[in-house]
């Protein structure tokens, strides 16, 4: 866009000479300050302007290059081009300033926006005692840098605690309430012993909010979610699913989903039923890998209409480690969708490492 101008005023050198004397080009060098005005600043516009007059007098009035004689350039016709363009060129200037202007708003927007995303979605530690983690998040639509899926990875007393999840809805009302079911989560996975009693309480918080929101929506505000614990001290792991699709097992000879067929309502729509959150216990030794992700993934739709093929494609990579594997999923998403996803998409990694190490203390909650 920013050689547009330039290229503009070849075409019009080039069909000068090859046009008709009475056929003069030249008047469409009045657009020229417009066109400079997608990807220029004003005073390029009105650099743009000048040159577009002085072009145009030296095609209207100069036999060696337009093959007119030089009264032509006093011309009424010629006259009223001068005047055109250089009302357009005042048109053009204050369209680019208005542009830079927005352009310069829309980037402390992004600005802000991705702050927000790196307090909301902060990095999960590259490592854990002798787990590895990376996460990965995609959002659908191009310029959006947050939305309503989420995770996080906390150390813990009772061990690494995993959170991913799907808040119902779009826009700033959804990303509200995932900070607000981070907020729950990250303070009370350091106070609450027991995995269900993890999910009680954010299970509170997140009815608790939903009422002071108010409006007859309060009981569509619900969040799918999946909590893991992977205790330091044995192979294993401890899942309780709130409607969420469930996590994949990745093993040197297979991948599987870990789906038990008794998953919990989503969060905000646990009251309803009133039962406790049932634990289910799978075993979790060096070499395994979990895979947490967002239906964004499995949803996802080729030109053809047909579904992205998750656990076969996870059977050509289970010997990727989780930085490598979410990296190639990523590109295979867009590959797969042509670059247009339908859903945002969140995932989480984590693989348990032949060698061990300490797992270091936790940090303050909050």
């Amino acid at each position: 866009m920013r050689w547009l101008p330039v290229l503009y005023v070849v075409a019009v050198l080039l069909l000068e000479p090859v046009t008709p004397v009475q056929w003069p080009v030249s008047f469409v060098l009045i657009a020229l300050p417009l066109v400079a005005a997608f990807a220029h600043g004003p005073v390029a516009v009105a650099g743009a302007t000048g040159f577009a007059i002085l072009l145009e007098g030296v095609l209207a009035g100069t036999p060696c290059c337009a093959g007119r004689p030089v009264g032509y350039l006093w011309e009424r016709h010629y006259v009223a081009a001068y005047i055109c363009t250089a009302l357009v060129g005042v048109l053009g200037t204050v369209l680019a300033a208005h542009r830079t202007h927005r352009e310069h708003t829309l980037a402390d927007v992004r600005f802000v926006a991705d702050i927000a995303q790196r307090v909301l979605l902060r990095p999960v530690p590259q490592r854990i005692g002798d787990l590895l983690l990376d996460s990965l998040y995609l959002s659908a639509a191009a310029e959006a840098r947050i939305g309503g899926d989420l995770y996080e990875a906390v150390p813990t007393p009772y061990g690494v605690r995993l959170l991913i999840g799907d808040v119902r809805g779009k826009g700033l009302l959804a990303v509200e309430t995932a900070a607000a079911l981070l907020g729950a989560f990250r303070e009370a996975a350091h106070d609450e012993a027991a995995l269900p009693a993890l999910v009680d309480r954010v299970e509170t918080s997140m009815t608790r909010r939903a009422t002071q929101l108010g409006g007859y929506e309060v009981g569509e505000r619900f969040v799918t979610a999946v909590f893991v614990e992977i205790p330091a001290e044995a192979p294993l792991i401890r899942v309780v699913n709130c409607g969420h699709p469930p996590l994949i097992l990745i093993r040197s000879g297979e991948v599987r989903e870990l789906d038990s067929g008794r998953s919990a309502p989503p969060l905000n729509l646990g009251v309803l039923v009133g039962e406790p959150y049932h634990v289910e216990t799978y075993a979790f030794r060096p070499g395994d890998q979990l895979l947490l992700y967002t239906d964004g993934i499995t949803e996802t739709r080729d030109p053809d209409g047909r579904f992205y093929p998750l656990l076969q494609r996870l059977r050509s990579w289970r010997s990727l480690p989780p930085r490598e594997l979410l990296e190639r999923l990523h590109h295979d998403l867009l590959d797969y969708s042509g670059n247009r996803l339908q859903d945002d998409i969140a995932a989480l990694a984590v693989r348990r490492s032949a060698e061990e190490r300490p797992l270091p203390p936790s940090s303050p909650a909050g």
